[in-house]
């Protein structure tokens, strides 16, 4: 499948016009999101804040397995996901804000398990998140953190990109 098909970056071509902001799978990280920070901050089952979330209004136009991968995977996981994370944090866990906490854990997530996803594209949807979610700067300390953690979960993918960029300068 192609990043396209994903619903992550436009198709190729000579027509190619910017992928919808809203696209079933960035719907389906917003509507994760939501349900992570309900998770951190009150520890709810999931099947009840899932069961919350689908009384949203546009919960059916979200691409429905990656939100269930990114919500109960990032719930299943927290404890890998934030071991993944902590080498690139200049700070404690517990000094997060709820949003950055969870757009972190989506961001290397989908790093660690939806490698189909390029690396950059999932960087670069971390950051929406938290320019739409989170607070004023949070979006730079997202961008930072997940571009260190990409690096050392797909070092190949990474290196591949950097040394396509260097060539073109």
């Amino acid at each position: 499948m192609t990043t396209a098909e994903h619903g992550d970056a436009p198709a190729a071509g000579p027509a190619r016009k910017r992928p919808n902001p809203r696209s079933a799978r960035r719907r389906a990280r917003e509507v994760a999101l939501k349900g992570l920070y309900q998770w951190l901050l009150a520890r709810a089952e999931p099947a009840q804040i899932e069961a919350h979330l689908q009384e949203m209004d546009d919960f059916a136009q979200i691409d429905r397995e990656h939100f269930d991968a990114l919500l109960h995977g990032c719930i299943a996981e927290a404890d890998a996901l934030d071991a993944l994370l902590a080498p690139a944090l200049d700070r404690a866990l517990a000094l997060l804000s709820p949003v950055e906490h969870a757009v972190l854990w989506i961001g290397a997530y989908e790093l660690r398990h939806c490698v189909e996803i390029p690396y950059r594209v999932v960087i670069n949807e971390g950051v929406e998140l938290a320019k739409s979610f989170g607070g004023t700067d949070g979006h730079r300390f997202v961008n930072g953190v997940l571009d260190r953690t990409a690096a050392a979960l797909r070092p190949a993918e990474v290196a591949a990109a950097r040394a396509a960029r260097a060539a073109t300068r």
